[in-house]
């Protein structure tokens, strides 16, 4: 008879507890499994300054809608790091670059953690983003820029040649010209990359993300 009491008492108060633990949990918005974010950068990033694990900060550009609520206002706050840097080199390799956001603060105070990987840059010239984490590559030697160099220094070391053989040391000043075209282009470096304030970042929610209340700083 106890237990029979014992089980009634607990299923009326988890009967009472049920709905108020539904309503809060429906009362906290998440952001829904992917989600597109259009973040305008309001730093500026570059292989050639920055390093692992520095902050980058930007703005939402489109609001979140979820369930007809809109969760995320366009202006809110989106925190991120750099997570890897490499610089571009001499011979060859292009520069990488690797942005992760960490989260978006609402200016209500809300706050959504996640760790979510880029997938398009808007802005940063010449440079592409790659792979499923989201690497940024750099821009390449210019093809056509290395054909003109090599030319040049060809018909100045042709030149060279000429008025020092009397035209028939023209040949050897080619390869003397050519062969200083092909230093000058190993001393060139490939271009840094350049992720300049106002760049347009894409961002990909992978997973439902709930948020949080945060303090408000005043401003």
């Amino acid at each position: 008879m106890k237990k029979q009491i014992l089980a009634l008492i607990v299923g009326l108060v988890a009967t009472l507890l049920f709905p108020a633990l539904t309503f809060f949990a429906d009362d906290i918005p998440a952001i829904p499994a992917g989600t597109t974010l259009q973040v305008r950068l309001t730093t500026t990033l570059s292989t050639r300054t920055n390093q692992n694990g520095d902050p980058w900060a930007g703005k939402v550009l489109e609001p979140i809608i979820a369930n007809g609520e809109e969760i995320v206002p366009a202006g809110s706050t989106v925190e991120g790091r750099v997570t890897f840097v490499k610089q571009p080199g001499r011979v060859k390799g292009v520069g990488q670059m690797r942005l992760v956001l960490d989260k978006v603060t609402t200016l209500e105070g809300m706050q959504f953690s996640a760790s979510v990987g880029l997938e398009d840059a808007q802005g940063a010239d010449g440079a592409k983003v790659k792979g499923e984490e989201g690497t940024i590559q750099g821009p390449g030697k210019s093809k056509k820029g290395t054909a003109i160099e090599t030319g040049v220094g060809a018909g100045v070391g042709a030149g060279v040649g000429a008025i020092g053989a009397g035209g028939t040391g023209a040949l050897y000043g080619a390869g003397i010209g050519a062969a200083a075209a092909v230093i000058h282009n190993v001393l060139k470096r490939h271009k840094d990359i350049v992720v300049p304030q106002g760049t347009e970042l894409t961002f990909i929610i992978g997973r439902a993300t709930p948020g949080k209340k945060v303090p408000v700083e005043n401003p």
